[in-house]
């Protein structure tokens, strides 16, 4: 799929050397389709990174997208330059009368944190809130997930003993779930968190149901049952080396931290780890684009 985005956002050219069919705003003026609107409300602190692994996800079906990044204005970025989130990033205030097609909410390295303690939580209540009427088809990702999971349902998160880190295998509570079609019965997903969600309380909520889950990752993709939200507790975005990355960093910080488990080849950090969770990142993300978005979103919003 072409993905519309500015001509001057640094992910462009990565995009471009990946074969990713990038179209700047003029030539999409030119074609006479209806695109979908996708808003990626980014909250991740290396935001360009971000931007370019989402961006690269979206660009893999025969249909127009339109990106608008939002950011919050209740909380200052400290690894992006302010002139690119001004120039790249639009405010809640600026688009709360628009609707729009999908929606992605990333996660944050907040977690430590309650919900009510994040300083940005009022205005990320008032995007969801504003999302229920305004968004076809919200994706949530990891702590956005539990955010989602906390704001709509009512479900807390639960600090874990010690750091979900690592690639896990997952299994697919029912294979006839548009979002799984193509997937095979096992497939790999990226975890890093403190904290996970009680797989009981989502099973005794009558609102969602869990439809995949790992034995060692615990619950791995919530639904509600309008098909509204989907909720992903890991990190099938992430780059091969991402993990690599947050590992030392937390060594350089003299954190406690185990080695990323069935990752490293042989656990040995020294070695390139293998991205063994593309192929089924890709599909999850066409299907949600296709089945969630394009098939269920109205052709005019009235």
């Amino acid at each position: 799929m072409p993905i519309n985005i500015p001509k001057t956002l640094p992910a462009v050219e990565a995009l471009k050397q990946e074969n990713i069919f990038v179209m700047d705003e003029d030539r999409a003026r030119t074609q006479d389709i209806r695109p979908l609107n996708i808003i990626i409300l980014n909250l991740m602190p290396e935001k360009e990174k971000t931007e370019l692994q989402l961006l690269r996800l979206l660009g893999n079906t025969p249909l127009q997208v339109n990106i608008t990044f939002l950011r919050m204005t209740t909380h200052t970025a400290r690894n992006v330059s302010k002139s690119h989130l001004e120039t790249f990033y639009t405010t809640f205030e600026n688009i709360n009368e628009r609707r729009f097609d999908g929606m992605i909410i990333t996660g944050a390295p907040i977690e430590h944190l309650a919900f009510e303690e994040v300083n940005y939580w009022q205005e990320m209540t008032k995007i969801m809130e504003w999302s229920k009427q305004n968004v076809t088809s919200v994706l949530h990702i990891c702590w956005g997930a539990q955010a989602a999971l906390y704001y709509h349902y009512g479900i807390n998160k639960q600090e874990l003993p010690e750091k979900c880190f690592g690639v896990y295998n997952h299994r697919i509570k029912d294979p006839t779930i548009k979002l799984f079609h193509g997937f095979d019965d096992v497939f790999h997903a990226p975890h890093s968190r403190h904290t996970t969600v009680s797989t009981e309380k989502i099973e005794n909520n009558p609102q969602i149901s869990l439809v995949s889950a790992s034995e060692e990752g615990g619950a791995f993709v919530i639904m509600s049952n309008d098909r509204k939200h989907i909720m992903i507790t890991g990190h099938l975005e992430y780059d091969a080396t991402t993990l690599a990355e947050e590992y030392q960093r937390d060594l350089d910080k003299g954190l406690n931290i185990s080695m990323p488990k069935n990752y490293f080849p042989n656990n040995d950090k020294t070695k390139q780890p293998p991205n063994t969770w593309r192929s089924h990142t890709h599909l999850l993300f066409s299907n949600w684009l296709n089945y969630y978005v394009y098939q269920q979103t109205p052709f005019e919003w009235d």
